[in-house]
This record gives C-alpha cells, sequence and structure tokens, in this order.
C-alpha cells in the first residue's frame, strides 16, 4: 500500500508519528477537511500534470484553489494536462484520492508548492491512502516533499 511507502519515507526522516488516519475517507477535499476538522482551503490537495512526453509535474496547492491555465502555461512553458488515473499510479505510486508528494521514487516527476499555501499556519496533505493525512506548515511541506521551487499557477475564490 502507498500509506507504507509514506510511512517507511516518514520513518527515515523521522517525522512517522505525524501521520494520522482516519476511520471515514479522506479521498476529497469536503472529505477531508470533515476528517480532520479544518475548512477545505487548508486541505493541501495534490495535482498531477503532463511533462512532455515522460515526465509529470506534482503542484500542491489550497484545497480551495483552482489551476490558471495562462499562469500555468506561463510557469512551466505548456498547456496545463492532467495525468489520468493509471498515469498517477505509475509515476507517483499514489492512486487517486491518495496522491501525495511523499516518497516519489521517479526521477521524472517535479514537485512544487504553490504560493496559495502560504496563507494558513498549518495545511493538511494526504499520505498515500484515501484515508490519510498529516499536518505540516508550508515550509514543512516544502522540506518533506522534495518540492524544488514555489509557483504561483492558482486563482482563488473571490
Amino acid at each position: 500500500m502507498a500509506i507504507d511507502k509514506v510511512r517507511e519515507y516518514f520513518r527515515g526522516l523521522g517525522i512517522e508519528d505525524r501521520i494520522m488516519e482516519f476511520e471515514v475517507s479522506s479521498a476529497t477535499v469536503e472529505l477531508a477537511a470533515q476528517a480532520v476538522g479544518v475548512e477545505g482551503a487548508r486541505i493541501c490537495k495534490t495535482m498531477s500534470f503532463k511533462d512532455g512526453e515522460d515526465g509529470c509535474i506534482l503542484v500542491q496547492l489550497a484545497g480551495d484553489a483552482r489551476i490558471d491555465n495562462r499562469k500555468f502555461k506561463d510557469t512551466f512553458h505548456h498547456k496545463a494536462s492532467m495525468l489520468g488515473p493509471e498515469e498517477v499510479v505509475a509515476f507517483t505510486g499514489h492512486a487517486i484520492g491518495g496522491v501525495c508528494a511523499f516518497g516519489i521514487e521517479n526521477p521524472n516527476v517535479k514537485i512544487y508548492c504553490d504560493e496559495s499555501l502560504k496563507r494558513f499556519e498549518t495545511v493538511f496533505p494526504a499520505c498515500g491512502s484515501a484515508n490519510s493525512a498529516a499536518e505540516f506548515t508550508p515550509e514543512e511541506l516544502y522540506k518533506y516533499s522534495g518540492a524544488i521551487g514555489w509557483v504561483d499557477i492558482a486563482k482563488l475564490p473571490e
């Protein structure tokens, strides 16, 4: 299971105790917010996009944020094209509903954090399963996920 992979990755960082597992699903922003007990905006969703023929871009962003296609193209120099469910698993080892940027071993995956996360003291990304999360400051998320940059590609609700 992917959560075991994340648990092992966190163990190596000395933060295994950060993983929370729930009796209920946390597979969507709304469900995760209910499971954790926070507003949906504080759920960190990880979106996966194609990057050329054999690459993947993972962007971690706030739960209330949407991708701004113009900003995406200006930042990554190609149109935003999301991966299909099978491609997500192939690149990340995590299935939709539990996708996260932790423990990714594929060198063709580039991980970013979106500026939308910086509005919050802490955020809650999934941990490889559809019923897990962990709490991190945006800076910790950046560090522990192995992100290579901060980007500004989201639009927030008005």
